[in-house]
């Protein structure tokens, strides 16, 4: 198995300075050291596409916390957000034949496949330098399948893919929760 942290660092350590990458994220609480960490280095548009989310009124709830946790992260560029349709039909056909398969299977990765590749569109688009994801900061998601994934649809697309294995910082994140309320400090 890679090692996407190493990858990552020394992406990192060839850059110019002020490249452009398009974060796919699947919510404020996972993105918030993402953004903390390659804020440093990038200039970064948030894209909040995820289909997989239902009611449209949780979607909405996690737009808004996207949105406070851009707001209250310390980064060197301004970090913009774009909120992509909301079409959970589009999920729903895409994961059919698997609908019946827990965590971690075939519909997980079609699941990360389409928001991925919907990310790598509206990047080209828009003339991204870069792409990535905040999925793997999930326990629960599988981080090779995601760099595979970006690996795969950076052949057919004009933006590189930026390769990530996040657990880390969710791992930070909790530290830091527990710190939190530790000290008796409401969120």
């Amino acid at each position: 198995m890679e090692n996407y942290q190493k990858i990552l660092d020394k992406t990192i350590e060839n850059l110019n300075g002020g490249e452009t990458l398009l974060l796919h994220s699947c919510c404020g609480p996972c993105s918030s050291y993402v953004l903390e960490y390659l804020s440093q280095y990038f200039k970064i548009t948030i894209l909040f596409y995820n289909p997989n989310i239902s009611p449209q009124s949780e979607f909405d709830k996690r737009v808004v916390e996207q949105k406070k946790v851009i707001a209250n992260t310390k980064a060197k560029y301004p970090i913009d957000i774009i909120v992509d349709k909301y079409d959970p039909d589009e999920f729903y056909e895409r994961v059919a034949p698997y609908k019946d398969l827990g965590e971690k299977s075939q519909r997980c990765y079609e699941c990360y496949d389409l928001r991925i590749d919907r990310t790598f569109d509206i990047a080209d688009e828009m003339g991204f330098d870069f792409v990535t994801t905040t999925l793997s900061v999930s326990p629960h998601k599988n981080s090779q399948w995601i760099n595979e994934i970006g690996e795969k649809l950076e052949q057919t697309h004009k933006t590189k893919f930026l390769h990530s294995d996040f657990f880390f910082f969710h791992m930070e994140g909790i530290r830091e929760l527990f710190l939190i309320r530790r000290s008796g400090l409401q969120l």
